[in-house]
């Protein structure tokens, strides 16, 4: 079982950068893929990102490359999603997941996922 607790949320402006975190607890979860969803309101849930469990490789989704950036901490147990030049569009609730692999973890759905921390970003 792992345990995911998202931190870093918040209301910014257009253009503002924002880095979210997420730290896992569980006996095994330094060795799970790791990943980043978010949900804006009356949308469906889609992804934004994900990291290997060793950090050697990284996915994003296409509205995100180039201005999010994820990465691990693995001695923490903590990922991080660092996001630039933020857009109103970014607007949602952002959660944490782990997943065995995260080259499918777009299709895939994790097996473990966190509470969700909002983001808002104004115009």
């Amino acid at each position: 079982q792992v345990q995911l607790v998202e931190s870093g949320g918040g209301l910014v402006q257009a253009g503002d950068s924002l880095r979210l975190s997420c730290a896992a607890s569980g006996r095994t979860a330094s060795r799970y893929a790791m990943g980043w969803f978010r949900q804006a309101p009356e949308k469906e849930r889609e992804f934004v990102a994900a990291i290997t469990w060793r950090g050697g490789a990284t996915y994003y989704a296409d509205s995100v490359k180039g201005r999010f950036t994820i990465s691990r901490d693995n001695a923490k147990n903590t990922v991080y999603l660092q996001m630039n030049s933020l857009k109103p569009e970014d607007t949602a609730v952002y959660y944490c997941a782990a997943g065995p692999t995260a080259q499918t973890m777009a299709v895939r759905p994790p097996d473990f996922w966190g509470q969700g921390t909002q983001v808002t970003v104004s115009s």
